[in-house]
């Protein structure tokens, strides 16, 4: 599997956030080809501070997941997320490897 995690920080309105995101993100979202898993966590910090929300979108395999990023649904979900007011913004990419089991 490969998951695509973003993090969204210190929304300068965050029930505007909130509302935006539920109505008008996620469901751009879901529409990413290829998509297996779309979770959503507001995170508790454990010391430094945290970030407001994370998203992680999982793919099956790296190609799967290229193929999302250079989609039209993607260039759609990236325009959307360009308007929202927050400190910052990081994203990262990678494989994920189950050690259980």
């Amino acid at each position: 599997m490969h998951r695509l995690t973003v993090q969204y920080f210190s929304p300068a309105d965050p029930a505007a956030f909130d509302e935006r995101y539920e109505s008008t993100h996620v469901p751009l979202v879901h529409a990413l080809p290829g998509l297996k898993s779309f979770t959503l966590t507001r995170p508790q910090a454990l010391g430094t501070g945290a970030p407001y929300l994370v998203a992680e979108l999982w793919f099956e395999d790296g190609d799967a997941l290229t193929a999302a990023l250079g989609s039209p649904e993607m260039a759609a979900a990236a325009e959307d997320a360009a308007k929202y007011e927050v400190a910052s913004t990081t994203m990262f990419s990678g494989e994920v490897r189950e050690t259980l089991g």
